[in-house]
């Protein structure tokens, strides 16, 4: 099985960027689909990003980050990545990093965090305004 640790969070002004990280161990991210959820206070977890495992290794965005994340892998460090731009306070979250072993392209499974198996510890993303 994999460990995944997410580091990169912190405070940022509205308009600004951060890149989070979310390295493997145990096992290369090459054998996962990889995405990145979030969740704020009082709010239930929702996805950002995902890098599938899929025949046609698609990518996946949420609508509301769309244009402005964007999510990569890089297997030599094991490592995936979440690049931020044009945050907004609304942004305002723990994000965690999560592996799943499905390999087909349903969108409906790849957003949902219910079918990943495995998670980060999280990292703090704060937006001010």
């Amino acid at each position: 099985q994999v460990q995944l640790v997410e580091s990169g969070g912190g405070l940022v002004q509205a308009g600004g960027s951060l890149r989070l990280s979310c390295a493997a161990s145990g096992r290369t991210v090459s054998s996962y689909g990889m995405g990145w959820f979030r969740q704020a206070p009082g709010k239930e977890r929702e996805f950002v990003a995902a890098s599938a495992l899929s025949w046609s290794d698609s990518i996946h965005y949420a609508d509301s980050v769309k244009g402005r994340f964007t999510i990569s892998r890089d297997n030599a460090k094991n490592t995936v990545y979440l690049q931020m731009n044009s945050l907004k306070p609304e942004d305002t979250a723990v994000y965690y990093c999560a592996a799943d072993t499905y390999r087909g392209g349903r969108r409906d499974y790849i957003v949902n965090p219910d079918r990943y198996e495995y998670w980060g510890q999280g990292t703090q993303v704060t937006v001010s305004s």
